[in-house]
């Protein structure tokens, strides 16, 4: 099953809203995070892709959909090997994106002293591939900021010539229903992975990947 749907944008843009949206669209199983913290065959799959060595096939063996880190930060190799797959990328002001990620998603990689020995190989991944793949090796606000907006960049230009749609969560359904060419549920859009759940929902991979 080729990829039909790649998501953009980065980790805290609402990816888990935009996850459980395409899965509701029928384009499910979506690929997450969430899919990967306890998936030792994952973990591996993507620290390959993080060295150079990616097997997108198998990255992506029985998904419709992918969103979120870690595809978001190699989103245009992976458009590149599944080339009529559509691209989304879920928007958030880059301030507001900002103060949501150095919140959550950064300290918690930084933090080095504080990973589990059992969930090393995980924290070890997602350092490559958030850090040094997607913000280019910075951690300072300006360079973080810098790599958010050139991110975003790539992807307007796609949304130019209709190969893209850049998405908020407020807009609800209606234009990622456009995009995709699929009725509007009558249903709020999901509104899921406040700051609380998130660091929640990291705990209880953790814990229910080390049994």
């Amino acid at each position: 099953m080729a990829l039909e749907i790649i998501g953009a944008g980065f980790g805290r843009t609402g990816t888990y809203s935009l996850k459980a949206a395409l899965e509701r669209l029928g384009f499910g199983p979506c690929h997450h995070m969430s899919e990967v913290i306890g998936n030792a065959e994952q973990i591996r799959l993507w620290s390959d892709a993080a060295e150079g060595r990616p097997d997108y096939t198998g990255l992506f063996e029985g998904y419709r959909a992918a969103v979120d880190f870690p595809v978001a930060a190699f989103w245009p190799d992976v458009l590149a090997a599944t080339p009529g797959a559509k691209v989304i990328l879920s928007e958030r002001d880059p301030e507001d994106w900002y103060g949501s990620f150095s919140q959550t998603i950064l300290p918690l990689i930084l933090d080095r002293a504080a990973w589990p020995e059992d969930r090393r190989a995980w924290f070890e991944m997602i350092e490559q591939v958030i850090i040094h793949r997607a913000l280019g090796g910075r951690t300072d606000r300006d360079g973080i900021l810098a790599a958010y907006r050139a991110n975003v960049a790539k992807a307007r230009d796609m949304a130019q010539d209709g190969r893209a749609l850049l998405f908020h969560p407020r807009h609800g359904w209606e234009p990622l229903c456009r995009f995709l060419g699929v009725a509007v549920p009558d249903e709020p859009y999901p509104n899921t992975n406040k700051r609380a759940e998130f660091f929640a929902s990291v705990k209880s991979g953790i814990e229910e990947a080390a049994g």
